[in-house]
This record gives structure tokens, sequence and C-alpha cells, in this order.
């Protein structure tokens, strides 16, 4: 076990209000649950200091003409959308169920069907905005189980729930981690699907923009489908007004070129999706932090 995943008293005493949380999660009905969680996460994310801090720091960078006021309204809708998104996941094996919320629609869904007939591996990228599982969610109700890459949580029992939770969109489901990357690589040269959420900062990434300001930003993606020869299908499944339904886009899949190209015209798709939704966005990633990095590494700007 990781030294981060080891499970000690302080982690444990860390794990029992999640722990009362879920339990409370399992009493409520599907729509109840999702209130709740919701309602939680537009209460918290303003009160904390630092997940406040985080986003209106995120807000005003991408946004600078918002007001104070306008901007708390929004951190206040991207708790709410968080929330829901959080509880959805934890109780991935219920949400499962759930399908008749997801419809979806674009090109690249027809050529994801293409490469499952021809026993071709796929690449869907996408990031952490709406209910990016019910893209994996839909595609496994199409016989097109989707992997994904996932972030090992710090907290060991934490760790058992989420886990267990995003199995049920589909597998395989491996760490960041070079084991974890071998596996996705043996999974998509034997014609298997993976989803990669790429909005998050890679430290070893390059810089680029994102929502308009440099970012270090992974080239994985696009390294992985030009070295074998996969389809880069981005998909975003986007929340109704109602909160409960998903409107999946599997849109073209990104022109083989070369990865840095690649990578930054994922990065203005993603890009164009918050700036049309704001609030649907996970704002508490520290997404334009460490940017000095890439100067260390690189000595240069991509």
């Amino acid at each position: 076990m990781h030294n981060k995943l080891k499970k000690t008293p302080l982690k444990f005493l860390q794990y029992i209000p999640i722990w009362i949380f879920l339990k409370l999660g399992r009493l409520m009905s599907f729509r109840m649950r999702g209130a709740f969680f919701a309602s939680m996460g537009g209460f918290l994310v303003p009160l904390i200091p630092g997940s406040r801090k985080r986003v209106l720091n995120g807000l005003k960078r991408v946004f600078p003409d918002i007001s104070d006021t306008d901007a708390l309204v929004l951190c206040k809708q991207i708790g709410r959308s968080g929330g829901r998104t959080i509880s959805e996941i934890l109780f991935n094996d219920i949400y499962k169920k759930h399908s008749k919320l997801f419809d979806a629609k674009g090109p690249g869904l027809d050529v994801l069907r293409k490469a499952k007939s021809e026993g071709k591996g796929a690449i869907i990228v996408s990031a952490h905005f709406g209910q990016w599982e019910a893209i994996r969610h839909y595609l496994k109700s199409l016989d097109m189980e989707t992997g994904a890459v996932y972030r090992e949580n710090s907290n060991p029992w934490y760790e058992q729930d989420f886990l267990e939770g995003i199995k049920h969109g589909g597998e395989p489901i491996v760490a960041k981690s070079a084991s974890g990357n071998m596996r996705m690589v043996k999974h998509l040269r034997n014609g298997g699907f993976f989803a990669l959420l790429v909005d998050q900062k890679f430290q070893s990434g390059h810089l680029m923009p994102f929502l308009g300001h440099d970012a270090l930003t992974p080239t994985a993606a696009a390294e992985l489908a030009l070295r074998y020869d996969l389809p880069l299908v981005p998909a975003f499944g986007t929340r109704d007004d109602n909160g409960l339904n998903i409107h999946i886009d599997f849109e073209d899949p990104i022109a083989h070129t070369d990865a840095l190209t690649m990578t930054r015209e994922v990065n203005d798709h993603i890009s164009a999706r918050i700036m049309d939704k704001p609030e649907q966005w996970y704002w508490l990633h520290k997404r334009w932090e460490d940017t000095y990095l890439y100067e260390n590494i690189h000595g240069k700007k991509s």
C-alpha cells in the first residue's frame, strides 16, 4: 500500500463525516439525495475559506470584469453542481440504473461505433464538467464499455468507496501511475476504450492556453492516439437546468496532426464548454498553478 493510502487513526477520524454522509445518502431516494448533496455543496464551497478562495480566484482570472456579487452567486452554483455530481458518482451503482436521464448525439458516436465494430480501441477525452460519468454509463449501455484513469485519494477508507463507485461506470479503472499507464496501453491495443479527463494540472505537461490562460497540460491522450492510430473523441455530459437530465455530445474526433496541436484543440473544446456553462466545471482544481515548472523542465513555452 502506498504511504499516502496508509490507514492511520487521523485518517479514520477524517473519514467519519464522509461515512455519515454515505450512510445518510443510502437512506434517501435518488432525487432527494441529489438535491441534498447539491444543497450541501452550494453551502460549503462558498463557506469554507480555502475552497471559496480557489473558486473565486479562478473566476476572477477567467472573467476579470465579474462583480464580487456575481462571483459569489456563481461560486454557490459551482458548489451545487459539484455536490450533485459527487453524489451520483459515490452512488454510481444506483446512478447507472437511471440511464433514461441520458441522451446523446454527435458525429463522434458513430466514430466510436465504427471503432468497436472493427475491434479497434478509442480514446474519449473530457473534463470535470457536468456529469462526466454519464458518458461512460451511456457507452456501456451500448456495449462499448469504457475504462478510466483516476487519481488515488489520500484517505484509504474514502478511496475504497470512491473506487468501488467509479467501477460501476465501466472497467478497467487504473490509478495514475506507471503500472496504470501500462494497463491502459494494453487495453487500448487490445481494442478497448478509455476515457481521460484532461483538465487538471499535470506537472510534466506542456504550457498552453486553457480558458485563455497558460496552464500545464498533459499531452498523453494525443500521443497515444497518434502512436496506436486511435480516434480521439471529445465528449461532454452537460447537465440540464432541471439538474437531472444529461445531454451528451460526442464531437468530431480530433484530427491526427501532432501531439501539441491536438492537445491545444482539446483544450479549446473544453474551454468552449466551460465558457458556455461555467457553473458546471469543477473550479476547485489548481489549474493554473506551478506554470514555472514548464520553463524549468523544457526551457521554453509550447
